[in-house]
């Protein structure tokens, strides 16, 4: 009853939020830039083999800048992730909203440019050179991620309100459903562009900046902060599984919350190598990325590869022997739904303790190890979140990193063990009872 109570006066709350039209879209939003940097890790991964014997050779081959070409196509997926991610958001809201998504996206890419310098300084001949009409990707990648987000919930959100309220130009019956989308934009477009130029020109004139390079100082540094911190990385370890507990995905609405700042903390990594410099906090690596995030969900949320395997070597209950089986393969790439549900954890008393607490110390495991230098932070190098541990771990981190996580693994076989036996010890008995009741009901027959 209790339980009941608790879930009567959470789940509403978190329901509310997990449903704001914002949070949805820029969930939905950031997946688009799943591509680019999956696919741009691998060339990443490629130009930046930690192994120098290797690298030499190739060199002998194909020269001293043979990951240029590589080294390309890094620079045209990761550093243009903002524009990516605020066209995938505006595209997502306006999409949620029933309307043609497509000009939206255009329109906030519009915006985020407007919003930009179209300058940049070069050194020619040991001279500072202004040279105009660029894209300066400083601003397009990481530390534009805060902006993208921001400009994309706002064109979203003010294109969709003029069509909803169909203040557009209204196109007589028989014309091309295309023709009628283009001009039904019109009155939304030129209201956006003629706000673009605005707010350009505020910043500009009034605070000689752009507002890319004002939310970057003002806003997106101290989050980047605070997501970075110690008392971040709780957060997220607690927020994702609590949230599963209540029987809400928890690693979707953290990650899609979190996933622009995390990004904008690798990328912020990925600088600092590119610069020649050392990957080190002393030089201002970030500790909490997407690939921290993604070591607390590792075998899924709350680290549940150890109570499979309890299930299978140690469960007497049928359904803990059975389910355990299921289970291991799913749970070897990060899937662990059958868990989450089929044993179940999802509000289950003796299974939040292990649940979120288990998150919690690969947490503070993980900051300090990195913090202390045993491993090193990580690089904007990502695979894909289906990669089985100890394999992902050696991809980011080398052994040190394939040995962490098998140390990570050990730790959640030890947290879940203890409540597993009593959880599978009422199990037993209930399965024990129930046989003895059926026995004795053939027996009255």
């Amino acid at each position: 009853m209790e339980n009941e109570k608790l879930m009567d006066k959470v789940i509403p709350v978190v329901m509310k939020f997990v449903n704001l039209k914002g949070v949805i879209a820029l969930k939905d939003g950031i997946l688009y830039t799943l591509p680019l940097t999956l696919v741009g890790s691998v060339f990443l991964l490629l130009a930046q083999i930690p192994y120098k014997p290797f690298n030499d050779w190739v060199a002998s081959i194909f020269g001293v800048n043979w990951t240029m070409p590589l080294m390309q196509i890094y620079s045209v997926s990761f550093a243009i992730m903002a524009m990516a991610a605020t066209m995938g958001i505006a595209y997502a809201y306006t999409k949620n909203e029933g309307h043609e998504p497509l000009t939206a996206a255009i329109l906030a890419l519009v915006t985020f440019l407007g919003i930009n310098k179209s300058t940049a300084t070069a050194i020619i001949n040991n001279k500072s050179v202004v040279v105009e009409n660029v894209i300066d990707k400083t601003w397009t990648g990481g530390q534009g991620m805060v902006t993208a987000i921001i400009v994309g919930l706002i064109i979203g959100a003010v294109y969709s309100w003029f069509l909803t309220k169909k203040i557009t130009i209204k196109m007589p019956e028989g014309v091309p459903q295309g023709v009628v989308n283009q001009f039904a934009a019109l009155i939304p477009a030129a209201v956006i562009m003629l706000g673009t130029m605005f707010v350009f020109m505020f910043f500009k004139y009034a605070l000689d900046t752009t507002f890319i390079e004002w939310i970057y100082k003002v806003l997106q540094i101290p989050l980047q902060g605070a997501t970075d911190s110690l008392g971040g990385a709780l957060l997220i370890a607690i927020a994702t599984p609590l949230l599963w507990w209540f029987g809400v995905h928890g690693a979707m609405i953290v990650g899609g919350v979190m996933t622009g700042l995390l990004t904008a903390n690798e990328l912020a990594n990925q600088a600092i190598i590119n610069s020649g410099s050392a990957l080190t906090i002393a030089n201002g690596a970030h500790i909490v990325t997407n690939q921290f995030m993604n070591t607390l969900t590792m075998t899924g949320s709350g680290i549940t590869l150890g109570l499979v395997l309890a299930m299978i070597v140690k469960g007497k209950s049928g359904q803990s022997k059975t389910l355990g089986k299921l289970a291991l393969v799913p749970a070897l790439f990060n899937i662990n739904e059958p868990v989450t549900f089929g044993f179940p954890i999802v509000m289950n008393p003796f299974m939040f303790i292990p649940f979120v607490l288990t998150p919690v110390f690969t947490a503070l495991g993980t900051y300090f190890l990195i913090k202390f230098g045993i491993l090193t932070p990580f690089s904007a190098v990502e695979v894909p979140w289906t990669t089985p541990p100890i394999i992902s771990g050696f991809i980011l981190q080398g052994w040190k990193g394939a040995l962490w996580q098998l140390t990570i693994i050990a730790g959640s076989c030890v947290a879940y063990f203890p409540f597993f036996m009593k959880q599978d010890a009422i199990n037993y008995k209930s399965e024990q009872e129930a046989v003895a009741l059926e026995k004795n009901n053939d027996l009255n027959m």
